[in-house]
């Protein structure tokens, strides 16, 4: 008699997503950090208004160590909105200034603004 989860994804032992091999005989090379502050500089985040009324949350003050593209990734998709590095600094569509707020600072970053 078979069991209840038999032939499920449950019934099996895990396996590696990139290998196939059991959990517990994968050798992969696990995924890369998130990213991180890598120095004690405050960002600065203002949301202003641009053309025809709409919103636009801002990051400044990247520095050349910050992966902007990384971080713009992660910001958009906390926010559920895109955005764009322009210059050297983050711009994400709409007003999402508390969300962002707090996903930098979960990320180690200190926020000015």
């Amino acid at each position: 008699m078979m069991g209840l989860l038999a032939g499920t994804i449950y019934d099996r032992p895990p396996r590696c997503e990139h290998c196939g091999l059991l959990e517990s005989e994968c050798r992969c090379v696990p995924p890369e950090p998130e990213p991180r502050a890598k120095s004690g500089r405050s960002l600065r985040l203002g949301v202003e208004k641009r053309k025809h009324g709409r919103m636009m949350t801002v990051v400044r003050d990247l520095g050349p160590d910050d992966d902007a593209g990384v971080l713009l990734t992660r910001l958009k998709n906390c926010c559920g909105a895109g955005g764009s590095v322009q210059d050297g600094v983050l711009e994400i569509q709409g007003a999402h200034a508390d969300r962002v707020r707090a996903e930098l600072l979960k990320l180690g970053y200190r926020v000015r603004g």
